[in-house]
């Protein structure tokens, strides 16, 4: 299975790297699937180093309509903007 992946945004918060988020959009080329993966990690330094990783997918339409206008909407957003910016410059007779 090839997966395309491009990176929509990426967060670390902590002094340490002790909570990182991530959202990629993907594109599974053997199932021609379009979806973002969101994968949540979490490092716990004060129980011996124990981290915690979630990741989870979602259809382009879910993330969208999720609540609040993150960096990674924004993102999204711009490559939709180009792709059908594209399509709508061209002429149909």
């Amino acid at each position: 299975m090839a997966l395309l992946r491009r990176e929509l945004y990426r967060r670390v918060k902590g002094p340490e790297v002790t909570h990182a988020d991530c959202c990629t959009l993907v594109f599974d080329t053997d199932a021609k699937d379009l979806y973002v993966e969101r994968e949540v990690a979490h490092l716990d330094v004060s129980i011996d180093s124990a981290i915690e990783i979630q990741t989870a997918t979602m259809g382009i339409a879910d993330y969208l309509k999720q609540g609040g206008q993150t960096a990674g909407h924004r993102e999204l957003w711009r490559l939709l903007r180009t792709l059908f910016k594209e399509t709508s410059d061209r002429r149909v007779d």
